[in-house]
């Protein structure tokens, strides 16, 4: 395979996948900064009703034109007409130039109401956080077609550099605008929190720089492509727009399903709350963040690594594709491979936080018993979320859009359904089930559909769940057993509680890796053992 895009894949899913446990490690100087647990909570409220509505804005403010700007590049270039591909991408960069200001306004316009119904004690300091990221929205799809383009052009490497860069500088004004303010000028953590959210800016315009940078590195290479380029049929840049809008709506829908469903909780909660049970916005706001805006933070990582690695066996289906009679056994056996590796990573995660919760809740956040059962509940249910995503992302790719969009809004709709009743009944639980129900029904349906078309069969996975169930039996004794044993004195401090949890992780690693190799499981996914080497 050509070392460019072996590079760029790397790249690629190492921007990706680093760049959101970035996203998730600097919450401990972080809220160290903000101060006392009761300001960590308002906080962490605050910074996560900003961001909800910001995710589903770059969604629909981007409406996958990135990817499909790509895959035109790539068809174009195959056909020897680079022309065409500078036209569709700056038709495509012009386009989202629009779009971004008109998402831009429309969030900034749409603060109040978003603020007005959402869990936080202060309507006014939530306006505003949700009104400092307009700035971002308004940029963010113009540079998602720079990706898109890179893409095309099988130039993958400036794409996960450019995530990393963007991550890296949001962080460092996160913390040093936090720093500053509370440490050296004495202000308010909410003003922190402004300047935050507000770093959403600050490292979309790093990441656009260093793409612009790269796009006139590489100015010498695109001419003499525009001079080997076939003057052949000029196609309609205005036309293809409008071909890929369509064809990207059951992407962008697909792909806003978890956003779409905490956006339905962000919401409602508050007005189950207070308006029927009638708690105070300070104890609405303090069971939102333990069972959405702190356990998110965690889970968003431990899905994005299971699907990372899950998706590596999609693209092979593409060339399977084009004569499916023939190819239907070598799809099935795709298909299979896809969920094996996905439960295969994805369940020891879930029984390692599980055991775990209490730590790092403690490590990330604070040592809260409440806080922790809902990490608890909340990593089962991204293993439901997870699964349902694959699924949904399996059918997009058999060229089953239309009933995975369908599925998707029919899951949403039952989440809506149930979101009264066991909010009502179970409170931040109750938003859970719901969520857990939905997406269930969501796994249910697309497993059926993909059964029943390619035969596709459970048996497959089973040795995996055995696996993970002797996996969760003997995890659980020993971290139990160690905590305890040795719990009262570790837990007194974060970094105490970090080593003791890296330690103990390592040896549960160890065992799933033992286990999985003594049970046949590496064996019948990976085709040989597994083996953990520690080198000088």
């Amino acid at each position: 395979m050509d070392k460019k895009i072996i590079s760029g894949s790397f790249w690629l899913s190492f921007g990706s996948i680093f760049s959101r446990i970035l996203g998730v490690v600097y919450l401990i100087p972080w809220l160290a900064m903000i101060g006392s647990p009761q300001h960590q909570t308002v906080a962490q409220a605050l910074f996560n009703t900003a961001y909800t509505p910001y995710a589903l804005f770059i969604a629909l403010g981007t409406a996958g034109f990135p990817s499909a700007i790509a895959r035109r590049v790539a068809f174009f270039n195959g056909e020897d007409s680079f022309i065409n591909s500078k036209h569709i991408a700056y038709a495509g960069f012009g386009f989202m130039l629009v779009s971004g200001v008109i998402c831009g306004a429309l969030l900034y316009g749409l603060a109040p109401i978003l603020a007005a119904n959402s869990p936080v004690s202060s309507v006014a300091n939530a306006t505003f956080a949700i009104r400092c990221l307009v700035p971002a929205i308004v940029i963010l799809p113009s540079m998602s077609i720079l990706r898109g383009w890179f893409q095309g052009n099988g130039d993958l490497k400036p794409f996960g550099i450019s995530q990393l860069w963007e991550q890296f500088i949001r962080i460092i004004v996160i913390l040093g605008g936090t720093y500053w303010l509370i440490e050296i000028s004495h202000q308010g953590y909410v003003q922190a929190v402004f300047v935050s959210v507000a770093a959403a800016f600050v490292g979309a315009v790093a990441s656009y720089l260093y793409l612009l940078g790269h796009l006139w590195r590489q100015r010498g290479v695109y001419r003499q492509m525009t001079a080997k380029s076939q003057t052949g049929k000029q196609h309609a840049a205005g036309k293809l727009l409008r071909m890929i809008g369509y064809e990207s709506i059951p992407f962008v829908i697909v792909g806003s399903g978890i956003t779409l469903s905490q956006l339905i909780d962000q919401l409602f909660f508050k007005q189950i709350m207070q308006g029927l049970l009638h708690q105070s916005a300070e104890a609405t706001q303090y069971v939102f963040t333990i069972f959405s805006a702190n356990p998110n933070k965690i889970t968003t990582v431990i899905v994005s690594l299971a699907m990372a690695v899950a998706e590596t066996s999609l693209p092979l289906l593409a060339g399977k594709l084009a004569d499916i009679k023939k190819n239907r056994q070598e799809i099935g056996a795709l298909l299979t491979n896809n969920v094996q590796l996905l439960t295969f990573v994805l369940l020891p995660l879930v029984v390692l936080v599980s055991t775990f919760a209490y730590p790092i809740y403690g490590i990330f956040f604070n040592f809260d018993g409440a806080g922790a059962t809902y990490l608890v509940a909340n990593v089962w249910q991204s293993l439901i979320l997870a699964l349902a995503l694959d699924l949904l992302t399996v059918l997009q790719a058999l060229r089953m859009s239309k009933k995975a969009t369908t599925y998707l809004l029919t899951g949403l709709g039952i989440k809506l359904v149930l979101q009264l009743p066991l909010v009502y009944l179970f409170q931040g639980y109750g938003a859970l089930l719901t969520t857990g129900i939905a997406f269930g029904w969501i796994t249910i349906v697309s497993w059926r559909l993909i059964r029943r078309s390619y035969a596709v069969a459970l048996g497959g996975i089973r040795p995996i769940i055995r696996l993970n169930l002797v996996f969760a039996v003997l995890a659980t004794v020993l971290v139990d057993g160690c905590q305890w044993l040795f719990g009262s004195a570790f837990f007194t401090g974060k970094l105490l509680t970090m080593g003791y949890a890296a330690v103990l992780g390592l040896i549960a690693v160890g065992l799933y890796v033992w286990l999985a190799n003594r049970l046949g499981v590496a064996q019948l996914i990976f085709k040989r053992p597994l083996k953990l080497e520690i080198r000088r």
